[in-house]
């Protein structure tokens, strides 16, 4: 592609405020971006879906919302704090991270030999004079324009090459769920000596958790619906147990002969919290990024400190990990798990059957 075959618009699907799917709004008349100082323009070949697209269009992130993740609109969200930063976002804004597309143009002092190279979008943006001041972070999709459209922008310091057998749709499953699932990891400084018990296992991190924390050489439990056990047990943990137990430290002992774990790895909070902290063997660790069944949790204050628990939370992922995710690819060291893909004009649909949950992996829409 030459700069003569770039159009000057493009279609894009354009967040024009919190609230339904009314305010994410089809456009065919899109300006294509232009790229700045230092960016590169990408022509998006697929970009998949995750928990934020959904929770900042209906503003979850507010702590005016107590609820579980419903993906419609909430009767009261705070103007202060409705996106994953605690502040709000500017509209329209274009959302979308996990993008898989060709450089097809670059601005001043980017490097030129990058056009033609397919990509992935690290999708942290940073102030790159002090990269590692998560207070300087934003999000691709929600501090600047993202991928749910033919193209986008992006600092040149965003961008991977990859080199990989995978399709562009399979490629776009691993940016954010692979690399919020090794910051979890990371966090809980997971080992080949731990059992990691893993929440929501079916989903886009929790499916990344269990191939992540194995590469390790940790011991696996995975947590899902029993509709979706066969699909997770694939994956090879050492055990699958069910989402919602009656006793999760039963399901516990006739799975792995004890009731405790070194590690829990949740992504989905809700009723179910008290019994995986009670599940956590002294001196252990939980670790979180997520809260889908509900953020609101009760917590034993002498549970923490008299089994010397360490908790962590895990947004912001510091510099270098997605390249190491990247690595990972490219050696076949972590596979894909696509559940579906939707052309782009029907990004409704795939966040619906995204908020739905009865599938395994992640979702893609492809331009």
């Amino acid at each position: 592609m030459t700069a003569a075959d770039i159009p000057s618009t493009m279609r894009a699907f354009v967040l024009t405020g919190h609230g339904d799917f009314d305010k994410l709004v089809h456009r065919e008349d899109w300006p294509v971006p232009v790229p700045g100082n230092g960016e590169v323009l990408i022509k998006v070949h697929a970009c998949g879906l995750n928990n934020t697209d959904v929770n900042t269009r209906t503003g979850w992130y507010s702590k005016a919302v107590s609820e579980a993740t419903t993906g419609g609109a909430y009767e009261t969200v705070d103007a202060e704090d409705p996106s994953w930063g605690g502040a709000p976002i500017v509209f329209p804004r274009i959302q979308g991270a996990d993008v898989c597309g060709t450089v097809v143009a670059v601005g001043a002092n980017a490097d030129a030999a990058l056009i033609g190279r397919r990509v992935l979008i690290d999708v942290w943006l940073r102030d790159w004079d002090d990269p590692n001041d998560r207070t300087k972070c934003g999000y691709f999709g929600s501090e600047r324009d993202g991928g749910f459209a033919e193209y986008a922008t992006v600092d040149v310091r965003n961008v991977h090459p990859i080199d990989s057998d995978l399709d562009h749709a399979e490629l776009a499953t691993f940016a954010t769920s692979y690399v919020t699932a090794e910051n979890m990891l990371n966090r809980a400084e997971v080992g080949p000596d731990d059992t990691v018990l893993i929440t929501g296992a079916s989903g886009g991190v929790g499916s990344a958790l269990i191939q992540l924390a194995q590469r390790r050489g940790a011991k696996t439990l995975a947590m899902c619906g029993a509709d979706k056990s066969t699909a997770v047990a694939a994956l090879g943990p050492d055990a699958v147990l069910p989402r919602a137990p009656d006793s999760l430290k039963a399901e516990l002992r006739a799975a792995i002969g004890s009731d405790s774990v070194t590690v829990v790895a949740d992504v989905v909070g809700g009723p179910i919290w008290p019994q995986l902290i009670d599940a956590i063997a002294p001196g252990g660790r939980y670790t979180v990024s997520g809260a889908i069944a509900g953020p609101m949790v009760e917590l034993d204050l002498r549970t923490l400190y008299l089994r010397d628990l360490t908790f962590t939370g895990a947004t912001v992922v510091p510099p270098g990990v997605f390249a190491d995710l990247v690595g990972y690819i490219a050696r076949g060291e972590v596979c894909p798990l696509l559940a579906a893909t939707f052309p782009l004009s029907e990004l409704h649909d795939a966040q619906r059957a995204f908020i739905a949950k009865e599938h395994v992996g992640n979702i893609v829409v492809v331009p």
